[in-house]
């Protein structure tokens, strides 16, 4: 017989905290209260700089073309002085590999502040949420308008509101498509109405992606879509800084007077105002503990702090802060995971920076003719090839071509080209075998290089196939 191990239901509930739901468990639309703050005011400062630097960006000029842009019918991309072909997308690889163990570091080292300070779902969602309050009034007004019925000004308010949100949304298609089409002229035939099927196509695209979700997704993007919020808690330890509630100095939490004795009722310094909550852009309580749905936005610090100023009490109910320091301990810095990490990531980028600084600026692919080999009118056995020479510097040049084999091999078709920039050369030469030897399969090596400068010289391999010897 299978012993039975007693179960006993064990009431955690506290019976003076009343039982509410937060925005996030109602399922209702969160409505964010207004605040100010320190964490506000940084996040204004990054999410200014960056808004900057993406609306911006595209209309800088560089050598009398646009600074930055992916040209995709000619297969360059262009940033500032420099130029990068599709020979080149390694050093894309590199860049999101070190991006991604970047994200790594800071999460280990502050959890969530990506998401909370730079991501552009969370940036986005802010804009639009300004523009709900300057459209649609503050909290209280917008949860009244939620429950009126129709009428001319709920109309007149909700249209002005999407109006906004699509001009941002129609800002952000333009400014994101003109990267890979020239900008002056995106924004000229927008306006004229004179736009190809594929850009129209694209920009309709990024415009109705902005609009859904930064206007009506929001958070459950963060929640249920990104997947970072899901691996975020692996990267974890005790020494995170995370965003958390002092429930050791907060609890019990009560109203009060201010001028009371909080202490001889039996209270804590949480008020339980629920401006904390009023303030979360994803609907949570911090109270209850770290949470999935937490971006680390330091709202919920404005909040508090604001309100602890308020009643005289010392600020830091709710911070950043660690789960060691939390209990008491000693936060530590340098630990094996976060040094690990740190190591990796300035290993990875001084690895990038010597290989972009060492990349050749000059392209060359040889492709070998279909035709296994013909015998030319000297009687030789000749094999056909096409080599694609590119330009990849800034500056006309001149172009040497040979053959690095010493062998019975000679080279016929033209020896010399002249690029300009970032111009693409296809041609057509051909190898002969000047003397017949054994063998079927050789192997030969292709070279072009810069008549003024022999280092910039490069080789690509191929084959040469001959009949067998009688």
């Amino acid at each position: 017989m299978t012993e039975r191990i007693p179960a006993a239901i064990i009431d955690t509930v506290d019976p003076r905290k009343p039982i509410r739901l937060t925005p996030a468990q109602a399922g209702g639309p969160i409505h964010t209260r207004s605040f100010t703050g320190l964490f506000r005011n940084l996040r204004l400062v990054g999410s200014g700089l960056l808004f900057l630097l993406y609306f911006g960006t595209q209309w800088l000029t560089w050598d009398g073309r646009q600074a930055v842009l992916w040209d995709l019918g000619k297969q360059q991309f262009h940033i500032f002085g420099a130029t990068f072909w599709p020979q080149d997308f390694i050093f894309l690889s590199a860049v999101l590999i070190i991006a991604a163990f970047g994200l790594f570091f800071i999460t280990v080292l502050a959890g969530r502040v990506w998401c909370g300070y730079a991501c552009p779902q969370s940036i986005w969602t802010w804009v639009f949420m300004w523009a709900e309050k300057i459209t649609e009034g503050d909290r209280s007004q917008r949860i009244k308008l939620d429950a009126a019925s129709w009428s001319a000004t709920k109309l007149l308010r909700r249209s002005a509101k999407h109006a906004v949100w699509l001009a941002v949304s129609l800002a952000t298609a333009v400014a994101f498509v003109g990267y890979f089409s020239p900008v002056r002229e995106l924004v000229g035939g927008l306006f004229s109405l004179q736009l190809s099927g594929a850009t129209g196509f694209w920009l309709f695209f990024f415009t109705a992606a902005t609009y859904i979700n930064a206007g009506w997704l929001r958070e459950k993007v963060c929640l249920h879509m990104c997947p970072y919020s899901r691996f975020q808690s692996v990267m974890f330890d005790t020494d995170t800084l995370v965003v958390s509630y002092d429930a050791a100095r907060g609890e019990h939490r009560g109203a009060r007077r201010k001028d009371s004795d909080p202490r001889a009722q039996g209270l804590g310094d949480c008020i339980d105002c629920t401006l904390c909550v009023q303030v979360c852009p994803t609907g949570i309580d911090i109270r209850d503990g770290l949470q999935l749905d937490c971006i680390s936005c330091g709202a919920c610090i404005d909040a508090c702090d604001s309100v602890m100023d308020k009643m005289g009490y010392a600020r830091g109910l709710v911070r950043y802060t660690s789960e060691r320091a939390l209990e008491g301990g000693r936060p530590q810095l340098l630990r094996p995971r976060l040094v690990g990490y740190a190591v990796a990531l300035a290993l990875m980028t001084g690895a990038f920076v010597w290989a972009l600084g060492e990349r050749p600026m000059l392209s060359l692919d040889v492709t070998k003719d279909r035709t296994l080999y013909r015998e030319n009118m000297q009687g030789q056995i000749e094999n056909m090839y096409s080599l694609k020479v590119i330009n990849k510097t800034q500056q006309r040049r001149d172009y040497l071509i040979t053959l690095n084999e010493d062998g019975p091999f000679e080279l016929h078709g033209p020896r010399e080209i002249n690029l300009a920039p970032g111009e693409i050369a296809d041609l057509p030469v051909s190898v002969a075998m000047v003397e017949r030897e054994g063998g079927t399969r050789r192997e030969l090596h292709f070279a072009v290089g810069d008549a003024s400068d022999p280092a910039s010289r490069v080789t690509a391999p191929s084959t040469f196939i001959a009949p067998r010897v009688p």
